[in-house]
């Protein structure tokens, strides 16, 4: 299995600093400041990244469960919203879905998806969060 890197550059105090951070594929690479980790400032932030690993590495996980039974999904639409609370520390995730998935009723999805919120490598690594939660809906 592939390793894979990213960074982050910063310069200056908490408060009046600021960075980088980028993806080592070259597919991303933004700015972060106080500003737009703790406040609404431009720029993006760690958690909003954490969010964003969550959403794809959870609906990548719900295809490869789903497609393994034969059911394939038509689109898997997934939001991560992260919390960031007093420490600060990350207290919570909030996984939505909304899955297009022909020929699988609402029982099985309910189950598919949780076992894709327990078993993906991105929810292993943040099991420290305090909790999890989990909307999972069929589209019709």
């Amino acid at each position: 299995m592939p390793v894979r890197k990213a960074e982050a550059q910063w310069k200056g105090t908490l408060r009046e600093g600021s960075g980088v951070m980028k993806l080592a594929s070259g597919a991303y690479e933004g700015p972060y400041t106080y500003a737009s980790r703790f406040e609404e400032g431009p720029g993006t932030n760690p958690e909003e990244l954490i969010g964003a690993a969550h959403a794809g590495c959870f609906s990548m996980f719900l295809s490869a469960l789903m497609s393994k039974d034969g059911f394939v999904a038509t689109r898997i639409d997934t939001t991560a919203t992260v919390h960031l609370g007093a420490g600060p520390t990350i207290t919570t995730i909030e996984l939505d879905t909304v899955a297009e998935v022909p020929g699988l009723d609402d029982a099985a999805f309910q189950k598919y998806a949780a076992d894709a919120k327990a078993g993906c490598p991105v929810s292993k690594a943040l099991a420290s969060v305090e909790e999890i939660k989990l909307n999972a809906k069929l589209a019709r």
